[in-house]
């Protein structure tokens, strides 16, 4: 195939994917179960008749896809938000995670003991399936919560994201360990005793230590090259946010950490650090992220084969069920015993279990050792993922309403003005809500700090230019641009808006 077909191919791929989004918001529908789909239309068994079938490299790209989700994902946690839910995220992305992968191969071992005893899977066969669908998605996740269909109280949304993005390090660990044991076992090795499997804490806690501490390192580092290296072109910010991607991820890979939780965390402290084009460097990785998952989901819907996945219904349906009316639930619920919150509102944990590409592509390492009934494996974390991106990703919110913990959703406009921080002024911009204290007071009569200028006005959907007659009501939004201190000192007048 030439390489004008193949480029061809690829950006019709992605534009229908596109197009897919809005098609999602039409049918309410989760936007990456579509992107799955288009892969599939395109594959061996669909209209496009694309064979691709290459696990090795679904493989590769599928990790660099996610190191740049989960660090768009971190960028986009603030530090504020998380801090009251870290041990509750911690518990449940970890032992959480362990948890569910052990109650489901459990379950999943019995289950085709007894529906398919000709196949002989081993209980380690099993437990490698638990640990490939053990974690939530950060992709479906955050593509659901911060869509415009989504708004839920308290702290239920930082911790959800939070499980999600630093979750798959984890299930990527228990997947890569179980692999292993598979490959011992296949090999004509005897089964690992249940002792044995007391090694995976200590190769756990090192790889995660390395992880988080290389992550953190790296993205000080960044951070520090961001405000001191002055490039003549600012397009090499760009190509610099890029870079520190791939170097946080393979370089953390490279001396045994965890590169997973590497870019997570690396990008949680660029995220909430201040740097130069820090706006931009944003825009730039969520776009980035959006792009990955688009290559993702339908490349792995490529590497699927339908009929097979429909083979496996009973079996994917059966594991579906209880992974998400068990598994997850009594994972989650033994994870926040201490926890203040709620009993409705750990129901709502429990039901945002969501699966995506994360497991898909973890369901690639069977597939690259040649493990026994690997294929089988794979189309079963397929069917899962299909059912959980369905049921789950569409009853989100009717459960939130039904448990009431759901809020009205805003609509937040696009900002015709932005402020980027490029080191010639020392100054950043936010934004503020007016509340009832300042209600039908004057732009002149507030009373801001000097140094704090007012920008834009946001009223009902719709923007003011400021003046110093303008009236302010309760509920307006004032995007204010000043220097760290003045903006502080707005903070005490006017109510900051919590993101």
């Amino acid at each position: 195939m030439q390489l004008a077909t193949i480029l061809v191919i690829l950006a019709v791929v992605i534009l229908i994917c596109l197009l897919s989004s809005k098609v999602s918001s039409w049918l309410n529908l989760p936007t990456l179960l579509l992107f799955l789909g288009v892969g599939m239309l395109f594959g061996s068994e669909g209209i496009g008749g694309l064979e691709f079938d290459n696990a090795t490299a679904a493989n590769y790209i599928g990790s660099v896809a996610m190191a740049f989700i989960l660090f768009s994902g971190g960028f986009d946690t603030g530090w504020k938000s998380v801090r009251s839910v870290l041990v509750t995220g911690g518990i449940l992305s970890s032992i959480g995670v362990l948890l569910t992968a052990i109650f489901v191969g459990l379950f999943a071992w019995g289950f085709l003991s007894w529906l398919r005893p000709e196949a002989h899977v081993s209980i380690a066969w099993c437990l490698l399936l638990g640990s490939i669908i053990s974690s939530t998605d950060a992709a479906a996740v955050f593509a659901i919560l911060r869509s415009r269909r989504v708004s839920l109280r308290g702290k239920l949304q930082p911790l959800l994201e939070f499980e999600s993005g630093s979750n798959d390090p984890m299930a990527a660990f228990l997947t890569i360990f179980m692999v292993e044991i598979v490959a011992a076992e296949s090999a004509g090795g005897s089964p690992l005793p249940l002792s044995g499997y007391w090694i995976i804490l200590p190769m756990f806690l090192l790889k995660m230590t390395l992880g988080i501490a290389l992550g953190w390192l790296l993205g000080k580092g960044t951070v520090f090259l961001y405000n001191k290296i002055d490039f003549e072109y600012d397009g090499l910010y760009y190509v610099l946010a890029f870079v520190s991607v791939m170097l946080t991820f393979a370089g953390t890979e490279m001396v045994g950490g965890n590169g997973f939780m590497a870019v997570y965390v690396a990008g949680m402290v660029l995220g909430n650090s201040h740097f130069i084009f820090h706006n931009g460097i944003g825009k730039f990785y969520d776009g980035f992220a959006w792009l990955m998952q688009v290559i993702l989901f339908s490349m792995l819907g490529l590497l699927s084969f339908p009929r097979q996945i429909w083979q496996v219904k009973w079996v994917g349906l059966a594991v579906a069920a209880f992974l998400m009316f068990v598994a997850r639930p009594a994972a989650v619920f033994i994870g926040m015993l201490r926890s203040r919150f709620s009993l409705p509102e750990r129901l709502l944990v429990s039901w945002v279990g969501l699966r995506g590409g994360a497991p898909i592509m973890l369901a690639t390492f069977p597939l690259m050792a040649n493990l026994n009934s690997a294929g089988l494996m794979f189309h079963i974390v397929f069917f899962i993922v299909l059912s959980s991106v369905l049921v789950q990703g569409m009853t989100i919110m009717p459960l939130a309403r039904v448990l009431k913990l759901d809020l009205p959703l805003r609509k937040n406009p696009r900002v015709p003005l932005s402020f980027e921080n490029t080191g010639t002024v020392d100054a950043s911009s936010r934004e503020f809500i007016v509340d009832e204290r300042v209600d039908k007071k004057t732009l002149a009569e507030l009373g801001l700090p000097k140094g704090a200028l007012v920008m834009l006005i946001r009223r009902e959907g719709k923007f003011l230019i400021p003046q110093g007659a303008t009236q302010l009501l309760s509920g307006d939004s004032l995007m204010i641009m000043g220097s760290d201190k003045a903006l502080e000192q707005a903070s005490l007048l006017l109510q900051e808006k919590e993101h």
